[in-house]
């Protein structure tokens, strides 16, 4: 049988996981330094625990899992013909985690007298999605989230706009931008043009702008019941994205002055801006977009998106404000926030453009070949004392021609060899081997570590 990979699904060599572990390692610090703590809960959760928290979309895209043994003995002729959504149950009541943040509200509530509130926790696990493959979509990615559970304090917003900059700026990602928007803002539209109560609906429809266009999404709203009448008061929405964010803020004060509900959405944001000023934020990659939806159904308050300028990829992060995720696992009124980064997708935008440092694929820094069980005795003490300077080093196991040595070096692309034979033994001089100039010199075993390191 010819292996094969399930679609929509990797392997990742030594040099891509290199550069993957660059990223994790670079959120992680930024998540220490936030005060976040780490997390990490079972690829696996219940049913229950899933469903009914991502919209009927959401739904659709969780990996079932059969139930253990002859998961379909006690199924009737009645039990086939009702169709899929009676039968699932049936046959299965665990699935894989769609993200993160449903598993971890689900933590909360089971550990809530153990935590000191607020809580703030990061965590960086695969998720998966039963979507169609395409570039930038798989159906099993990372995704590495902060969030804080216990608050409402739009300081934890401010801070999530610090980190998303910090971040990219870290990863070397400059050319990105920061869409933020507020649920209650879409609540507001929804009343305005005369659709209360329809957020929902709406937020599902205009988050697949980007991917579908306006037309389409304006017909997906006239499906959803959306009167032509609506859909013409929707004009504004589509027009003030992409300008100065005071300005956004005053036209949507404007356009929605007779919906509270969307004036504290825009005092939200406003608030929230304030306080990434005071922060000293320099540069700000923010902009109002109040297109921007968001469509996890459990979203209630601010929501954000990341998009790496120049590159045909989709969102790179995304999260927002949830008020009661906590509620459908009996523990209402915990407000929560949070931001996932998409370890994928990053990596797409950073190969794409370039931007991964030398050092992020690096392994082994110096190969030691003995030419002889003598030169052994040199060998194996020196690649001790490498190891112990942090310098990423091993010796040829087998003793082999040099060629064949000096070729294994290249192949790895390990920048010094250090060629050991009777000469260096008796010597104590060691021939070292710059394998990108090609420049080759005696130094002794005492000198190794500090030229290495130059």
């Amino acid at each position: 049988m010819k292996p094969s990979l399930v679609k929509g699904t990797r392997d990742f060599g030594p040099e891509q996981m290199s550069k993957r572990l660059f990223i994790f390692d670079t959120i992680r610090q930024t998540f220490k330094r936030f005060g976040f703590l780490p997390l990490e809960t079972p690829s696996m959760e219940n049913l229950s625990v899933l469903t009914g928290k991502y919209g009927d979309e959401g739904d659709q895209l969780l990996f079932k899992i059969l139930n253990s043994g002859d998961f379909a003995a006690n199924l009737t002729e009645a039990d086939l013909q009702d169709g899929s959504k009676k039968l699932t149950p049936k046959i299965a009541e665990k699935g894989l985690r769609y993200d993160l943040t449903v598993p971890f509200a689900r933590y909360v509530v089971m550990n809530r007298t153990n935590l000191a509130l607020p809580f703030k926790r990061y965590q960086m696990q695969a998720v998966w999605r039963a979507d169609r493959p395409q570039k930038g979509r798989y159906r099993e990615f990372y995704q590495c989230d902060a969030d804080v559970v216990g608050t409402d304090s739009l300081l934890c917003e401010a801070e999530i706009v610090l980190m998303i900059h910090e971040v990219f700026r870290n990863l070397g990602v400059a050319d990105f931008t920061l869409k933020i928007n507020n649920r209650k803002i879409l609540a507001g539209i929804a009343e305005v043009i005369g659709a209360p109560g329809k957020e929902g609906l709406l937020s599902v429809a205009i988050d697949k702008l980007d991917k579908i266009g306006k037309e389409k999404v304006l017909d997906e709203l006239r499906e959803r019941g959306f009167s032509e009448e609506s859909i013409v008061k929707l004009d504004p929405m589509f027009e003030l994205g992409g300008q100065e964010v005071l300005l956004v803020i005053n036209q949507l004060k404007t356009w929605l002055s007779t919906s509270e509900t969307a004036s504290q959405g825009t005092r939200e944001l406003e608030q929230t801006l304030q306080l990434v000023d005071q922060y000293g934020l320099t540069d700000s990659r923010v902009e109002i977009d109040p297109t921007l939806a968001r469509g996890l159904s459990y979203y209630t308050g601010a929501i954000f998106e990341v998009k790496a300028n120049g590159v045909s990829i989709g969102s790179v992060s995304g999260g927002g404000r949830y008020d009661n995720l906590t509620g459908a696992f009996g523990m209402p009124g915990l407000s929560g926030v949070g931001i996932s980064f998409g370890v994928d997708r990053i990596y797409d935008v950073m190969d794409e453009l370039n931007l991964f440092p030398a050092s992020a694929g690096q392994g082994t820094q110096v190969l030691i070949v003995p030419f002889d069980e003598a030169a052994r005795s040199v060998a194996l003490p020196l690649l001790n004392k490498l190891r112990r300077a942090d310098i990423a080093a091993e010796a040829y196991p087998d003793l082999a021609k040099v060629k064949k040595m000096l070729d294994y070096a290249n192949a790895k692309a390990i920048p010094y060899v250090i060629l050991i034979g009777s000469e260096e033994v008796q010597t104590g001089l060691l021939s070292i081997k710059n394998m990108v100039t090609g420049e080759q010199q005696k130094i002794s075993a005492d000198a190794v570590v500090e030229h290495v390191s130059k």
